[in-house]
């Protein structure tokens, strides 16, 4: 794992929260995002170096409306950049994490992504991330 790539907070209301995160951060979102296959519209803001994913559900079955109606709004997940994402699950698999999803699907960012499980991570959703290669 390279870096810490993003922090994904999940919310109830995306165009509420990007306007509460603008006047945090002092400038908008640099970018807005479906996601069908996750069931959630995203933003991402810069603040420094760092990276904020806002996450809000498309439909009541996505992931993000099961984790809102549980938990409510909050921290969803840690997303990590990784260099080759099949070797990296392949490593943690061997480590003893459960993924989530063992062949990497398109997320949002231009990246392949892959999750794993809470309950193997003392809690927190852990995302690997890499940037799809043009």
């Amino acid at each position: 794992m390279k870096k810490i790539e993003h922090i994904g907070i999940a919310v109830k209301d995306l165009a509420q929260s990007n306007a509460l995160f603008e006047k945090l951060f002092g400038a908008p979102a640099y970018k807005e995002e479906s996601v069908e296959s996750e069931g959630v519209n995203t933003s991402f803001f810069m603040n420094g170096p760092n990276k904020i994913e806002l996450l809000e559900a498309t439909h009541p079955e996505s992931p993000i409306a099961k984790f809102l109606e549980k938990k409510g709004e909050g921290i969803h997940h840690i997303a990590f950049e990784v260099e080759d994402i099949h070797a990296e699950i392949s490593r943690l698999k061997n480590e003893g994490f459960t993924v989530l999803n063992e062949i990497p699907k398109k997320g949002a960012d231009n990246k392949l992504v892959s999750f794993l499980h809470p309950k193997s991570t003392n809690g927190v959703l852990i995302e690997l991330c890499q940037e799809i290669k043009k």
